[in-house]
């Protein structure tokens, strides 16, 4: 039995939840993934892993080895780094996460002139609206947009955003600017993603909540601009979702005066070992070039 690859995959099962998830993610054959589990169990004479119906827990034998089983690969992964010249020139797999929408637009044109300039690096590039954690899902970097809980990451700040409301120069003239938050009370809103329909002001130092009526119900932010740009009536946007529509007038902001404060839009690394050049080759490239186009984007507004 080769150890090694049974513990790689049985980190692969436990990270994702479950045995077929765990073969989707290694695109390995389920039988093979679950007959190198149970090799491995039956070589240490334990069992590691509990299997349910819908998922699987550890058993206390099993959360010591595979914490054990994580930093004998990282350790080895750190080795190979290191005799495979990764830490004189960038090379390698860079694994960089970030917001789908964010990404898409700001993010990838910068990280495409990345590869340009660095010919021995290859990108995996993950689009998740969600908090990924870089350790356990071994990702390098992250593209994180708002505060930052305390942790044990390094994280440079490259710019920042806001929540505006908005709403089309046609559907203000036939409705109306509202002047304050509650002037809301008598206006259509667009409703997007299912958030919780209570937009936050600051009134006096004092958040305060308004409601608008809902009339409709979007569930992509593209579909939410469209109907905005369209009319349909007053949107809650992030900025960089707008910023050509806000450039051109299509769409106006109000109740400015209310917003709340900006948030921070960060670059986001692991602080665990000697940080190796494709990291810092990115971070050093992305750095400059995410506040420019961030700095863009607040020159749109002004």
């Amino acid at each position: 039995m080769d150890r090694l690859e049974a513990m790689k995959m049985l980190l692969a099962v436990v990270d994702a939840g479950s045995i077929s998830a765990g073969s989707r993610k290694l695109n390995a054959p389920l039988p093979s993934v679950s007959r190198k589990v149970a090799e491995l169990e039956r070589h240490l004479g334990a069992n590691l892993i509990v299997r349910t119906s819908r998922n699987l827990q550890l058993t206390d034998a099993g959360r010591e080895y595979v914490e054990a089983a994580r930093k004998i690969i990282s350790d080895l992964e750190e080795a190979e780094r290191r005799a495979s010249g990764e830490y004189q020139t960038p090379r390698g797999t860079l694994t960089i996460t970030m917001p789908v929408e964010f990404g898409a637009r700001y993010v990838m044109p910068i990280a495409l002139s990345y590869m340009e300039t660095y010919p021995e690096v290859s990108l995996n590039l993950l689009s998740l609206d969600r908090t990924v954690h870089l350790v356990d899902e071994q990702v390098d970097i992250a593209i994180r947009l708002g505060d930052l809980a305390d942790s044990s990451l390094y994280a440079v700040r490259a710019g920042e955003f806001r929540l505006l409301t908005c709403a089309s120069p046609a559907y203000l003239q036939r409705r109306g600017v509202p002047e304050h938050p509650s002037d809301l009370a008598h206006h259509d809103g667009i409703l997007f993603n299912k958030r919780t329909f209570f937009w936050t002001f600051d009134v006096d130092g004092k958040p305060v909540e308004a409601v608008p009526r809902t009339r409709l119900e979007v569930n992509t932010a593209a579909n939410c601009v469209a109907a905005a740009v369209g009319g349909a009536g007053i949107a809650r946007l992030f900025d960089y979702q707008v910023p050509d529509e806000l450039a051109s007038g299509a769409l106006v902001p109000v109740l400015e005066p209310f917003d709340q404060a900006s948030l921070p839009i960060h670059i986001v690394y692991s602080g665990q070992g000697q940080l190796t050049l494709k990291v810092r080759s990115f971070v050093d490239w992305a750095l400059p070039r995410l506040r420019a186009v961030c700095r863009r984007g607040e020159a749109s507004q002004a």
